[in-house]
This record gives structure tokens, C-alpha cells and sequence, in this order.
């Protein structure tokens, strides 16, 4: 039997069935447990969430009658980072821009970067590298625009067409690298070092036959063997100019690798994998699934995010929790059904508010019919999102107008 109490009512020998709220906010890493020692207790009732679910028939009951008030929203605690996030110095605080300059910005840096990730490319075709200094001067531009707004640039560059995602996936991973150890509290040069790692992770597959990465049907025996062998080519390119850093080195070789232990090459598992790589391997996915491939039409971004969430074996949770807090559940381009019965597209998050970003709506289910866009800040009123939409049977580029250009009036 299921029992629904407020948090305060928890003890011990209660057996936990759901937390009820955002999972970004519980510090578990199990969604059903039971309540054994003091400390889980009192990390429960401290984690901000006001409500539980608990299963009568596998633990005990509350000591007396439960309150009887009705649990109130209460703002979610920062995530518990692991050991070596902690340690970490925290990054000065930088200067915000508002999203259209940044957009403004970060377009002219992936027109003048697209050059060097090509060139990248072709030279480790040749087995050969670009000069150090070409790598680190595109990451200082990365990092600037991340601290400048952290959402524009990682959004912008999921943009990329499908015939130049081999190269622009590196730009892309080095930028997600860069927010995401923003995140985290990474000093200044860890994060230079997690967007020198996203920059150079997948270089192993300028060695695999372009036929075979862009190949439109399934991949026979010996093609995935080839596939498979790129975080080793990569590793071995990069260990040849002796001037690459050794996390950056693990992060091309280990990045495929999963938190069960069923990764490879090496299945490598859970704190045996180096945070550095944890943190490409989410990126990483997450680029590949919600970009447009030559074989693969892209998830849109509230997908990608789902379904990452479901695959609990593939990733640090910690890291992932990090990730889904930078991006938003919703990331920005979503497309999203609202409690009034309307459409919406995702166009800005609020740190610290995941599930309740900037929206523009442009359709009411209720009449069928299109409406004026209205940008809503769904941290105001009593709209909220119910779910995220299949955006398939809309007009890609019109839903991305929606948000690459929103200037909207806004609902009060």
C-alpha cells in the first residue's frame, strides 16, 4: 500500500517508494529505498522536497497521525558534487549579457571557428595535429562566450548542418564542457582543460573511412570493429606530441566508456573513470543524439535530456544532474505543451530553476489555431509546462525562429 506524507513525518524503517518533485533536486541515487540510517534521514528532509511516497508493505508506518498541512514548494539545494568538483576553486564572478548579444556574438565565433575545426579534422586525417596555440586560442573564445551567458552558445551550435557534424561535434562538446564545468565550480583552468577535452575527444575518428562514419544503414560486423577502435586511434595521435594533458589524454580514450562497467574499450566503471571523462561522456551523447547525422534525424533537446535521464546505467549521476541544472529539463529550443492549453517553445532559462524557464507561445490547442507570440516567465503566475511535444510535425524552421529571434511581447 502506497502512502503519500509531508517530509516532515519521514523516519527511519520507512521505505521510500517516490520523492515527489524535480529529480534534479533529490540527492539520492536510487528512486526507491528504504530509510536505514540517520544520516539518509536527515539528507532527506534536508534535499527541499516537501513531499514522499512510502510503501507501507515494505517499511513502517509514520510514528503518529501525519500532518495534515498542505506541503509547500521549497527551493532545491545545491547539488552534492563529487570529491574532486569540491575541491575546486570557484571561478570569479563574470560579466552577464543578455541573450541577443550574445547570439549576435557567438554567431560570428562559430563563423570564424568552423575553419579551424575543419582544418583540425583534415590534419588527423593526415596524422597529423594543429598547433597547440590554434586549440587553445578557440577555447579561450568558448569560455568567453559561456561566461558571457552560458545558454546561447551551446544552444546555437546544435544548429550545425548534418554534412558538417563531424567537425563542428568537437566545437559543440567543447562548449557544452566548458558550461557544464561552469557548473560544477571548475576553476578557470579545469574548464580551459574540460574545453581542450571536448575540442579533441572524437579526433580518433578523422582516422575512420568517412563512408563508414556517415553511412545511412546499419554498420556490418568489421564496420563497427573500425568504429569502435577510434577512441584508441585518437588516444594514440594525441600521446604522439607529447603536449597534450593526461586528463585530456583519458577523455579520448575512455569517453565511450559507461558507469555499469559495459563500456568501451577498457570497461572502465563508476569512480574508476575520471571525472574529466564522465563529463565528456555526457556531453558528448548528448550532442550526438540532438543533431541532424547523415543516417539519424536529431531528438529534439527535451527528448535527448528524457531519454539520458532513463539510461541511469550510461552516466554519473551527479555529473548528469550537473548537466540537466545547465541546460534546463526543457533546454532551450524545446518545444513544450503549457497547463493553459498552449504551445510553446523554450528561449531562456533561470540558473537555479530547471523546470520553469522563459517560453514563447504561438499556438492554442483549444481553438486549433495560431496565436500572437507571447513570451512567458513561467517563475511568474500560474502557467507551468505539463510535458514536452514532438516537434515532427511542426516546421523546424519556424519553430527555431520562434526562439533564435524573440522579441515577443510579454505576458504579464
Amino acid at each position: 500500500m502506497l502512502k503519500r506524507i509531508a517530509i516532515e513525518d519521514a523516519r527511519l524503517g520507512m521505505h521510500v517508494h517516490r520523492l515527489e518533485g524535480d529529480w534534479v533536486s533529490h540527492p539520492f541515487w536510487r528512486s526507491q529505498f528504504t530509510l536505514e540510517s540517520a544520516a539518509d534521514l536527515e539528507k532527506l528532509q534536508a534535499s527541499g522536497m516537501r513531499v514522499v511516497w512510502i510503501d507501507l508493505a515494505k517499511g513502517v508506518d509514520v510514528a503518529e497521525p501525519a500532518s495534515t498541512h498542505t506541503p509547500t514548494p521549497a527551493p532545491a539545494p545545491a547539488l552534492a558534487e563529487p570529491p574532486a568538483v569540491a575541491a575546486a576553486q570557484a571561478p570569479a564572478p563574470r560579466t552577464p549579457a543578455g541573450w541577443h548579444e550574445e547570439q549576435a556574438r557567438a554567431r560570428r565565433l562559430l563563423d570564424a571557428v568552423r575553419p579551424t575545426a575543419q582544418r583540425l579534422l583534415d590534419e588527423a586525417r593526415l596524422g597529423r595535429l594543429v598547433e597547440r596555440g590554434e586549440a587553445d586560442q578557440l577555447i579561450g573564445q568558448v569560455m568567453a562566450s559561456v561566461d558571457r551567458h552560458p545558454g546561447v552558445l551551446v544552444t546555437l551550435v546544435r544548429l550545425k548542418q548534418a554534412d558538417a557534424y563531424t567537425y563542428m561535434h568537437s566545437v559543440a562538446v567543447s562548449a557544452l564542457m566548458v558550461a557544464l564545468g561552469r557548473q560544477l565550480g571548475l576553476t578557470d583552468a579545469s574548464c580551459a582543460e574540460a574545453g581542450l577535452a571536448g575540442l579533441l575527444h572524437d579526433i580518433g575518428k578523422a582516422r575512420i573511412a568517412p563512408e563508414i562514419l556517415n553511412k545511412p544503414g546499419p554498420l556490418t560486423t568489421e564496420e563497427w570493429v573500425e568504429v569502435r577502435d577510434h577512441p584508441r586511434r585518437g588516444h594514440a595521435l594525441l600521446s604522439s606530441r607529447g603536449d597534450t594533458p593526461a586528463s585530456v589524454l583519458d577523455a579520448c580514450l575512455h569517453h565511450h566508456e559507461r558507469a555499469d562497467g559495459q563500456g568501451y574499450p577498457d570497461g572502465v566503471a563508476g569512480e574508476d573513470i575520471a571525472l574529466l571523462t564522465r563529463m565528456t561522456s555526457v556531453c558528448d551523447v548528448y550532442d550526438a543524439i540532438s543533431s541532424d547525422r547523415p543516417y539519424k534525424r536529431a531528438w529534439s533537446p527535451a527528448e535527448s535530456i528524457a531519454r539520458m535521464v532513463a539510461w541511469k546505467s550510461h552516466f554519473d549521476q551527479d555529473v548528469l544532474k550537473a548537466f540537466v541544472r545547465c541546460l534546463g529539463i526543457y533546454p532551450v529550443g524545446s518545444l513544450v505543451r503549457l497547463a493553459s492549453q498552449r504551445l510553446a517553445v523554450v528561449v531562456e532559462h533561470h540558473p537555479g530553476h530547471p523546470a520553469a524557464p522563459i517560453v514563447r507561445a504561438f499556438f492554442s490547442l483549444g481553438s486549433g489555431h495560431g496565436i500572437p507570440p507571447v513570451r512567458i516567465d513561467l517563475r511568474r503566475g500560474r502557467d507551468r509546462i505539463v510535458s514536452h511535444e514532438d516537434p515532427g510535425p511542426w516546421d523546424r524552421d519556424r519553430l527555431q525562429a520562434l526562439w533564435l529571434d524573440d522579441r515577443s511581447p510579454v505576458s504579464a
